[in-house]
């Protein structure tokens, strides 16, 4: 009687062991994406970024089937110009995104063969200004932003699916540590994507 009571526990283990092997939980993404700011006004001046196109390097841990983790780091270069009551001036700098948050997967009909999923989080802006800047004495400044957004992976197979993606950043526009750039407004980033994922 034992003996098939040990059995039964060890054939449970097993099959238990299986699924959990079997089930994908971890996620790496590649895209490519845009960034598209909006144009802030503040204390008499104007600032513009130009848009641009980068990439967007992600890792997700599914939690269960409702919701999961993901860190991201994000790469891209524009001009930060602003229009000060003396003229024209702009900033070239490098973008780097670091950020972090939570992610709610919409249910979704089999047969639609989406998955849809909506994410909310948050991080940092860091804007490094390069060689090519027009104005001396600019520093690398962090800004922090709460992100938003959502979007849905198309499966091509067991590990691999297409992914389209909406991210909104919300942050203060930076000024570089130059008190004749500080608008002291609030700007938003637009930030679609499109690329490729794994689950491993």
């Amino acid at each position: 009687m034992w003996r098939k009571g040990v059995l039964s526990l060890v054939t449970i283990a097993i099959l238990t062991a299986a699924a959990i092997a079997q089930e994908s939980r971890s996620e790496i993404s590649v895209q490519g994406t845009g960034f598209y700011t909006k144009d802030s006004n503040g204390q008499g001046i104007r600032q513009h970024a130009t848009d641009t196109g980068g990439f967007l390097v992600g890792y997700r841990y599914n939690l269960n089937r409702w919701f999961a983790a993901e860190a991201n780091y994000g790469f891209v270069r524009n001009t930060q110009q602003y229009s000060v009551p003396l003229g024209i001036s702009g900033i070239q700098s490098n973008v780097n995104q670091f950020t972090g948050g939570i992610v709610f997967k919409v249910p979704s009909p089999v047969r639609f063969k989406i998955n849809p999923y909506l994410l909310a989080g948050g991080g940092a802006l860091v804007f490094s200004p390069t060689d090519n800047s027009q104005i001396t004495g600019a520093d690398t400044q962090a800004k922090g932003a709460f992100v938003y957004g959502g979007g849905a992976d198309l499966p091509l197979s067991r590990h691999f699916s297409l992914r389209g993606e909406y991210r909104g950043l919300v942050y203060k526009s930076p000024d570089f540590g130059l008190n004749a750039l500080n608008t002291d407004a609030v700007t938003h980033t637009a930030q679609p994507s499109a690329g490729i994922v794994f689950r491993f």
